[in-house]
């Protein structure tokens, strides 16, 4: 079992920054390929970016340019980096952790964005 923390959401204007953060309690959380999501109100979970094991990285179109994934084995923690937030943005935004057909998740963190 691996517990995943979020952490980092609250409100932003639009045009402006915000860094997520996703702790996981996984005793070898380096093998995990982590993930985020989002949820907007009305609408499906949808991915936004991807970092696997090896250190690869994808992102949903949309983001791409504006938000970077990158991960910290060390300190098993995940980072989501948003820059240029525009109001499609809003949501809440999910930590996941993929290893070998099982995944976990967090519960979440809101991004409120504001004109």
């Amino acid at each position: 079992q691996v517990q995943l923390v979020e952490s980092g959401g609250g409100l932003v204007q639009t045009g402006g920054s915000l860094n997520l953060s996703c702790v996981a309690s996984a005793t070898i959380f380096s093998v995990y390929t982590m993930n985020w999501y989002r949820q907007a109100p009305g609408k499906q979970r949808e991915p936004v970016a991807r970092i696997s094991d090896t250190g690869s990285m994808n992102y949903v179109d949309s983001v791409k340019g504006r938000f970077t994934i990158s991960r910290d084995n060390a300190k098993k923690t995940v980072y989501l980096q948003m820059n240029s937030v525009k109001s499609d943005d809003e949501g809440v935004y999910y930590c996941n952790a993929f290893l070998a057909g099982r995944e976990y998740w967090g519960q979440g963190t809101q991004v409120t964005v504001s004109s």
